[in-house]
Parts: structure tokens; C-alpha cells; sequence
């Protein structure tokens, strides 16, 4: 499934490190008076006593007088323990693989930090040997590349300085994103990353994050919806959740280069006289409405009141939904520049309109990935990233508790046709059953596309959840294996999101891997439940029977 990632955050509150100037702020924020001690900190003073740790222990997080770091994420506990993310720039570029978080105490005080590299990131020289505009020239030679006997058009490439510390030792690279339109007016976009000295592509990515689907009718049935009464008729947008709204997109798509939107499908906010909208069928424009203000409804709830999280940003700011985005468009994706979730209506072969349940979960979380980890959409973290997509999608769709789409292992089992030729997208018991996806971790694993290394994280959540072997669950029936031989014996659903959610948001980091993801999520059981419980040693079990150690 799919998400736009144009790397465009909100306005960030900058704390340097190393130089007398930077010094001297943070040192005027760190004198700055503090909570009271018996009150859970704020998010200010979490910044604050973060700002004074980056003093305190610049060595320990790399940080030196070429950099700067500014703070992306905060999460308070529940017990005033504190965590502030951070990404890095070096002499004002920014550091791909320079994020980390800095963990502190109740009282403010450090107790460590996770980096996204421990490696020291400095580069011989920030002045480029190849051009930016060769560099955009290979991003658009890649693009085609990616999409051969596609007639593209309306290409266009922004290149953007970085330095690359995802990849072996630092280097300067031209980040390019490439994006255009297919032979259908829909978008394609490619991300790639270009050593800056010699011109060699070192990566590269789909900013789309493909992913199709859906079908000829509503997936959900009857549906509760909180809705806007405007004079005589009804808005569907809901006060309730940030005033999230869904609008018609009217088969139009976006013109957008770089973040920089030159026109937009529309998203006419639906209206209805009656409070009773759609017909269940896709003759009535209003059905797909239905099921993807249900989805962002449920999603929404999800992260509330499993997770404390206040919308997807965590800010209490609703998103919106536009339905029938481009012609036949297979395909559904979570935009950060518009903050929004769009849903094609598929080409009715091999799926309808992309509008069920599990798919809003996925794609709206990797709009929570994006405001977190953001994990790199590449190699084992491009992996983790579409992983952490199927396992919080799934647990929205086990949330919502709807019996006529049923809580399941399988992801986007309602949005497939018969032209598919499978029962889902992918099943987190046995990813293998796709014919693509892996069961276990290899050296290997890494260069799949991203939507099948997520096999290995899916069916550890699987099995963490579930446990292994032979099951029937909801009316499907599961098989699931282990690479060591092993009897896993899960811990529920909802113990397994909650670890997995805050791994997600407290430890991992842009180039987290799948032997990072187990650190992560054992020492997010061991917030949970303690270490040595039996939550911890579940997560232990679970990853080794996917040859994860």
C-alpha cells in the first residue's frame, strides 16, 4: 500500500550543539525554570531537559560544531519518563541516518539515547563534484527505469544536498525526487540518492509506496458516523475527531513537484440530506465516502484510546479522505504535504475501490511512521516501515470489532478481485503464501522490495500475538510456522500492538533494521511488563523463530 513522502515537516524547535552560540541557547534553556516536581512533565519541559542533555553528553550522541539538531517527536510516559527524537544536519544538510532519541528520567536526567548510526558523521567537503541538475537528470533515468513501457509525462526532478549515513561510511549525495504522470494521468514518483563526488546511484525508492485494491461495495455495512449539520443538510465530517471530513475528488489527480502543489484534485466535501448516506453499491458515489470516513473514524479511535495517540500527528488535528482520486487508479496512499489519505477506485479487475478498513489503518500508520521513526523506505527499514504499516492496520481492523469485515491476519482480503488471483495482498502467518514475501530473516532479506522483506516483521507479530501452529481464528485458518522448530506462545493482540507501537515511537530510528527492531521491542516489553516477564521472553521466542537474533 502507499504513502507520498515529500519530507516536508511543521516548524521545528532547533538545538545546536558545539558552537558558542548554540551553546549559549541551550544553556539558557536548560536554566530556564523547571515544572514542579511532583507534575508529569510538559512537552516544553521535556525539551528543555532534552536541549540540556545534548550539552551534557554531545560526544555520546556524535554530535559536534559542524551540527545541529532539531526536534522532530516527544513523548511523555504515563510516569514522567521522557523521549525526545531528533534529526541532524551537518553544516546545514541533512543527515540521512543522523536521527536519535535521547531517553531521560522523571526528574529530567539522562539515561541514554538510541542512534540511528553510531558512526561519527563528517564528510571531507559539502561542495558537490556532480551537478544538481545531472544528478536530477539520473533520478529521471531511474524513474523510467522503474516504470519501462510506461509513456511518462509532465517529469519533473528536485535534487537536495544531503549527507548519507544510511549507507556504509558518510558521504555527501544528491537526494532527487523524481515524479510524473503514467498514460492514465496518475502519479508516479521515484526517490533517488546519488553519490555527490561520483555520480553513483546508491539508492533508490518508490515515493509512492504502491500498493492496490478494493472492491464493488461497501466492505463494512452499516456504519455509525458523526457528521456536521450545515442548515437544511449534513456535512460528512466529524467535530468529534478533528473535524476529519472525506470530499469527491471528482477522477482528477494532483499536480505536485517536490511538496510544492501546483494544483489539486479536489476533495468536494460530501453532503447529504438525510444524515443517511450511500447505497452500499459503487452506483452511488457517497458508498466509498462511507467506508473511508469509517476507516480514518476507526483508525482515529484506535490510536486514542489503545495508545494515548491524538491523531495521526498526535497534535488533535484531523486529517481528510478523497475518494475516486484519477482514472481506474489501483492504488491508495497517505500524502504528508496534504496530510491526507486518497483512495482510487481500482480498475474492477483486479481490485474495486480501495477503500476498506485494514487499508485506511495501513496507510494512515505510515503517516505515523513518518511523524516518529521514519523509517527509511528501503532495504530492512523499508521493510519495517511497510511491516509496522500490516501490523497496526490489522490491529485497527481487530479495533473496530465490525462483523461484516471480521478481524484477520490477511491484509487487503476485501479489496482484491478475482484478477488478482490470490484471497488477500499478503498473510502475516505465513508470508510465503503471496509467492514473494519472507518468512525469515536472511543476509539477502534487505534487497526485496519492501512490501515482501515486511514478511519477516508481519509474521513475527503474528506469532507474538497468535503463536505458532495450526489455528482456526474468526472462521480463517492459520499455519504457522517457525524457522527454528520452535512452539511460540503468543501474547494477544493487544499486548503485541502496544509493544510493537512503542518500539515504534520511542526507540527505533530511520535506519533501524531487523536486528535493531528486536532491541527495540524487547526493551519496549520491558517498559510494559518488566524484564524477564513473560511478554519480554515472548518477544525473544517470536523473533528467533524468524531466524532474528
Amino acid at each position: 500500500m502507499s504513502r507520498i513522502r515529500h519530507h516536508v515537516r511543521g516548524t521545528r524547535r532547533t538545538a545546536t550543539a558545539g558552537v558558542a552560540a548554540a551553546a549559549a541557547t541551550l544553556l539558557a534553556v536548560s536554566l530556564s525554570p523547571a515544572a514542579h516536581a511532583d507534575a508529569r512533565p510538559t512537552r516544553a519541559t521535556a525539551v528543555e531537559n532534552a536541549a540540556s542533555a545534548l550539552l551534557a553528553h554531545a560526544a555520546t550522541l556524535g554530535l559536534t560544531s559542524a551540527q545541529d539538531a532539531g526536534v522532530r517527536d516527544v513523548i511523555v510516559d504515563g510516569n514522567g519518563t521522557q523521549h525526545v527524537r531528533y534529526d541532524r544536519t551537518y553544516h546545514g544538510l541533512p543527515v540521512l541516518g543522523g536521527d536519535f532519541v535521547v531517553h531521560l528520567a522523571a526528574d529530567g536526567s539522562y539515561r541514554g539515547a538510541d542512534r540511528a548510526t553510531r558512526q561519527a558523521v563528517s564528510v571531507p567537503s559539502v561542495t558537490p563534484r556532480v551537478s544538481g541538475p545531472r544528478a536530477a537528470g539520473l533520478a529521471v533515468n531511474a524513474l523510467r527505469a522503474a516504470n519501462l513501457g510506461e509513456a511518462l509525462k509532465q517529469i519533473k526532478a528536485k535534487p537536495e544536498l544531503v549527507v548519507d549515513a544510511l549507507h556504509g561510511s558518510p558521504k555527501l549525495a544528491w537526494r532527487t525526487n523524481a515524479v510524473g504522470r503514467d498514460s492514465l494521468g496518475n502519479p508516479v514518483a521515484r526517490t533517488v540518492l546519488t553519490d555527490a563526488r561520483t555520480g553513483a546511484q546508491i539508492d533508490a525508492w518508490d515515493s509512492i509506496e504502491t500498493a492496490t485494491g478494493d472492491g464493488s461495495s461497501l466492505y463494512s455495512g452499516t456504519v455509525p458516523l458523526e457528521t456536521t449539520q450545515s442548515g437544511s443538510s449534513y456535512q460528512l465530517k466529524d467535530p468529534t475527531r478533528g473535524n476529519t471530513y472525506t470530499g469527491d475528488a471528482e477522477g482528477k489527480t494532483d499536480l505536485c513537484f517536490f511538496g510544492i502543489c501546483f494544483s489539486r484534485a479536489p476533495a468536494t466535501l460530501f453532503t447529504d440530506a438525510d444524515n443517511h448516506w450511500g447505497t452500499g453499491t459503487t452506483a452511488d458515489r457517497a458508498s466509498a465516502a462511507v467506508d473511508a470516513q469509517y476507516g480514518t473514524n476507526e483508525t482515529w479511535d484506535y490510536y486514542k484510546n489503545v495508545h494515548g495517540r491524538n491523531g495521526i500527528a498526535g497534535d488533535g488535528k484531523g486529517s481528510y479522505n478523497r475518494v475516486h482520486y484519477g482514472n481506474k487508479y489501483n492504488n491508495a496512499f497517505w500524502d504528508d504535504s496534504c496530510f491526507c489519505m486518497t483512495y482510487g477506485d481500482g480498475d474492477g479487475t483486479t481490485f474495486g475501490p480501495l477503500v476498506a478498513l485494514d487499508v485506511a489503518g495501513h496507510e494512515m500508520s505510515h503517516g505515523v511512521t513518518s511523524k516518529t521513526a521514519a523509517l527509511t523506505y528501503s532495504g530492512e527499514s523499508g521493510g519495517l516501515n511497510e511491516a509496522t504499516s500490516d501490523i497496526l492496520g490489522t490491529m485497527v481492523e481487530w479495533y473496530a470489532n465490525n462483523s461484516s469485515d471480521t478481524g484477520d491476519y490477511l491484509i487487503g482480503e476485501e479489496i482484491v478481485k478475482p484478477g488478482f488471483g490470490k484471497a488477500a495482498l499478503r498473510f502475516m502467518d505465513k508470508p510465503s503464501k503471496d509467492g514473494s514475501s519472507a518468512d525469515y530473516w536472511s543476509s539477502s532479506v534487505g534487497n526485496l522490495d519492501v512490501h515482501y522483506s515486511s514478511g519477516v516483521a508481519n509474521h513475527f507479530a503474528y506469532l507474538l500475538a497468535e503463536g505458532s501452529g495450526a489455528k482456526t481464528i474468526n472462521g480463517v485458518s492459520y499455519d504457522s510456522p517457525t524457522y527454528n522448530g520452535s512452539t511460540v506462545t503468543g501474547i494477544g493482540r493487544d499486548k503485541a500492538g502496544r509493544i510493537w507501537y512503542r518500539a515504534l515511537t520511542v526507540y527505533m530510528t530511520s535506519s533501524t533494521n531487523y536486528k535493531g527492531a528486536r532491541t527495540a521491542t524487547l526493551n519496549a516489553a520491558k517498559d510494559l511488563y518488566g524484564a524477564g516477564s513473560t511478554e519480554y521472553n515472548a518477544v525473544a521466542a517470536a523473533w528467533s523463530a524468524v531466524n532474528v537474533s
